[in-house]
């Protein structure tokens, strides 16, 4: 049956960035295909996420650490994997941005983007890598934005971030689809989160980007947990390199 493609039943998916806003939609999304979720976050645990994934009757483990620096990040994937005994699925989602001028940029705040963004991204990929490929199977979604495919405007730390993610993503899937691990891309465009609550508040900028639009509405974080679960499920196995938008039509106007 169709619908059997998308089931998850007994893997186990990490997701960074679970404790909030799109990534702890799209764990509880994976969770409610069957699969049980590590949380990994700066903080000391995610209790919301960790509720609702229990709702779902999976299994939830959650992980404090600071992605940003590279220290936290040593043999993360295998102390994960001698808890929950195998990995299946990695979503790397966590992120910070920052918003300046570009004369005005800090450059201990670029290089920080560019390290939670594109080398824990390539790091996290290349502990998960090494667990998936003795077994031939595997998925890793990275989380990209239209920033991917736009300059933005003041962000220029979090667009080069962004650029890179989805080039690295092209990357790994050439090296690795061959050996089993599906390695693909998820854009989204403007979601209603906490993160973004004032930029939808904005009285100019929020409703310049609600006007352009086609939609006529931000996403919902749970618009994104559908795609989630395509990608990590065996219905998306030819899927290789793919940089996949989900924007209301943002990028079509």
């Amino acid at each position: 049956m169709i619908l059997d493609l998308f089931r998850l039943d007994g893997r186990v998916a990490l997701v960074t960035g679970a404790g909030r806003g799109l990534g702890q939609a799209m764990a509880v999304g994976l969770a409610q295909a069957g699969a049980n979720i590590v949380s990994v976050a700066r903080s000391a645990d995610a209790p919301e996420t960790r509720e609702l994934v229990e709702e779902a009757g999976r299994q939830f483990w959650h992980y404090s650490a600071d992605l940003q620096e590279a220290s936290q990040r040593v043999g993360l994937v295998d102390r994960i994997v001698q808890e929950t005994g195998r990995l299946d699925i990695l979503v790397n989602n966590a992120g910070i941005t920052g918003r300046h001028p570009p004369e005005d940029y800090p450059l201990e705040h670029f290089t920080a983007v560019l390290e939670v963004h594109l080398v824990a991204a390539f790091d996290l990929s290349q502990q998960a890598a090494r667990v998936m490929l003795p077994h031939g199977r595997g998925k890793i979604i990275n989380i990209g934005s239209v920033m991917c495919f736009e300059g933005g405007l003041n962000i220029p730390a979090y667009t080069a971030a962004k650029h890179a993610l989805a080039g690295l993503t092209k990357s790994l899937a050439v090296g690795w689809a061959g050996r089993g691990i599906n390695v693909n891309c998820l854009c989204p465009g403007y979601f209603a989160t906490e993160l973004s609550e004032s930029l939808q508040r904005d009285p100019v900028r929020g409703q310049q980007i609600l006007d352009r639009i086609p939609a006529g509405r931000w996403g919902t974080p749970d618009e994104l947990a559908g795609l989630a679960v395509f990608l990590a499920s065996d219905a998306s196995n030819y899927m290789h390199g793919s940089v996949i938008v989900a924007d209301g039509g943002w990028l079509s106007r």
